[in-house]
Order: structure tokens, then sequence, then C-alpha cells
């Protein structure tokens, strides 16, 4: 909630906060008042593990919304999973999250208690990838990373899928994501002549990379997953044609979604919604009704019997109309909603141009 990607963590915090504010209104947990407990991990992992330290020792906490960095995410798990205490990621896309390293020869769940309700980047880096080649028409790519497991993990099945369409890697480069200065790695980029680049990274690294790209004169589209897919990239520098892929449909667009949008803006929240915030909010409806199930044959303790039952209620939870439409989990803990949509910088804001199920090939 502050930092680097704070826009996105205080649209999480906020619609978390809606939705438990709906539910109370209409007495969803019988005899039961819901509140939220909003930590602030500042997108680092230590921070994150710490705070879920003590959510998984206090009885009265019955599950967690979050993180939205899979790094920390990575930190958590092993912090919660002794107390049998649920986590529902809205934003965390790594897949060995839930599947392990070999999340594609030997898929393997990794904690029974961890759901997230967003596609995950061994799909979401594939989409990218076939609108920048089949789309966009752009053959010869660059790759910049910053070093971080997601950002490496879609820039390597990026790479993998445009490979396959017939485009070609010319370069692959590192960067830290506390760098400011790009130059250096821009310009052997730049001696490549790549059509497009794709950051595997988020819109506080990607923003700037856009702006001292174009200064250097390479004048070629910037790409990158939902990290960079909100407003502050382009104020840091996000130019025209720049491309984002992010997570299910736009959110304005679903029938599902109106009404989250419509409580949203009525809150007078001092932040917007941001990308993650309608995940943020079916994550936290998935756990208000789960837990009234389990509430409904005895008051809540907090054991760990009575946490793996509300587990299990997650995992049985199905429905077609959270604001993102599907809202349900498979074996792994991963989301039934394989929804992407690609937005594009067009006369200075993102734009929808294209949204899809992906489907494998």
């Amino acid at each position: 909630m502050s930092g680097k990607v704070s826009a996105i963590g205080l649209g999480i915090r906020n619609s978390v906060q809606l939705a438990v504010e709906q539910a109370n209104a209409k007495c969803a947990i019988k005899g039961y008042r819901l509140t939220v407990d909003a930590q602030d991990d500042e997108a680092n992992p230590d921070k994150g593990a710490a705070a879920a330290q003590r959510f998984a020792d206090d009885p009265s906490v019955v599950g967690i919304v979050g993180p939205y960095n899979s790094g920390v995410a990575r930190a958590i798990q092993p912090k919660i999973a002794p107390a049998n205490l649920l986590e529902i990621s809205p934003g965390n896309t790594d897949p060995a999250l839930t599947r392990g390293v070999d999340f594609a020869a030997v898929p393997k769940r990794q904690y029974p208690n961890y759901f997230r309700v967003v596609g995950t980047d061994d799909l979401q880096g594939p989409y990218n990838a076939r609108y920048m080649v089949e789309e966009e028409g752009k053959k010869r790519l660059a790759i910049i990373t910053d070093g971080k497991a997601v950002g490496e993990n879609s820039a390597t099945q990026f790479a993998k899928e445009a490979k396959k369409l017939g485009a070609r890697i010319l370069i692959r480069e590192k960067v830290n994501e506390n760098d400011s200065d790009f130059s250096s790695v821009l310009t052997k980029v730049k001696a490549t002549r790549p059509e497009a680049i794709y950051v595997g990274s988020e819109y506080h690294v990607a923003g700037p990379l856009s702006k001292q790209a174009k200064d250097l004169g390479l004048v070629v589209p910037i790409s990158g997953t939902d990290g960079l897919y909100d407003p502050q990239f382009i104020a840091l520098g996000g130019k025209e044609g720049d491309v984002a892929t992010s997570v299910g449909a736009p959110i304005e667009k679903l029938e599902t979604g109106k009404a989250f949008v419509e409580a949203y803006k009525k809150k007078g929240f001092s932040d917007g919604y941001g990308g993650f915030g309608a995940f943020a909010y079916d994550a936290a409806n998935v756990i208000v009704t789960s837990l009234g199930k389990v509430t409904a044959t005895g008051e809540w303790t907090g054991s760990p019997q009575q946490r793996t039952q509300l587990i299990a209620q997650v995992q049985a939870y199905k429905t077609d109309a959270g604001a993102n439409g599907v809202v349900g989990f498979d074996q792994y803990g991963d989301s039934l909603n394989k929804m992407f949509t690609v937005y594009r910088v067009t006369s200075g804001a993102w734009k929808a141009v294209l949204s899809g199920q992906f489907e494998e090939k």
C-alpha cells in the first residue's frame, strides 16, 4: 500500500473493504461483524512474511486476501500453511506458487490452503506473444527483465510462444527493479534493431524504460503483462502504442462487473480500483460465502480443523456471477477463469483491443 506499486495495492485494499462492508450490511455471517486488517507489505517478502505470521497466530483471522506480488506470496506460503490459514491472491501470476517449479512437466499442488482468482503467466505470456506476433506482426523481439522470478517466468513463456510462431528473440537483458537509468541496456538492445521490446517487470520500471527507449531513438512498442497495466505506466513515460496484457476482461464492460464499479465509485475512495480491485472483491466474497457455510453449524473458533473446513468450502466454490464472471478453482488452486485482455496505449490512456479465453494450440 506504499512504495512503487502502491496504486495496485490500494485498489486491492479498498475493494476488500467494500466487499466486507456489503457483507456486514446484509448480515452475511450471522452473529458476527467482519473487519479488515490491512497490512502493508511494501512489495517486500520479509514484511509480508512477518504480517502473515501474525495472522496465522490469530484465531480470529479467517482468511487472507493477498498478496499482490508473487515474490511476497512465496515468503508467506510456508508461514501460514501449518496453521491451515486460507489465502486467496487477487494478483499472483507465478505458476510455481500452485503447481511447483516443474509446473509444465510435473505439476503438483504446493499448499492446500492457497488459491488465486487470476490466470497465470504460463498462459498470459503466450497470450501476449500471440498478439504481438500474429496481430501486430512483430517478428524481431528483444526482452528485458528485472530479475524477479515472476518477470523471468513470464518472459520465458513469452519467448517460447513467440519462437513457436516464427519470431526471433534477438537479445535478452536484465535491469534492476530499483534502477532509474536504463541507457546502457537500451543501447545494446537498439543495436539489434528489434521491432518490439517485451519487459518482464512492472509499471515503475517499464514506464521510464519506454520513455528512455524513445529518447534514444528506439521508437518501438514496449509490451508486458499485468504489472504494466496501470495509469501510472503512462504517467511515468509509457508511450502511444505500448501494450500490456492483463488478467480477465475489462471490468467496466462485464455485466457482472458493473455493480462492483458503481459501488466502488459510490464509496468515494481516493484511489482507483486499478487492474486488480475487482479480483480482490471476488476473493473477499469467496471467503465470506464459504465462512457463512462453516459458521452455519457452529461458532467460529479458528481451530485448525475449522480452518480446514473453510478451505474445503473454498475448493468447492463456483459461481458465474463474480465481478469478473467465473470464480472457481481447479485441483491446484488455480482460477478456472482463463480470460485475458490486451490493452494498448491510445491517446494517452489504456484501451482494450482484444479479449478472449486462453486456449492451447
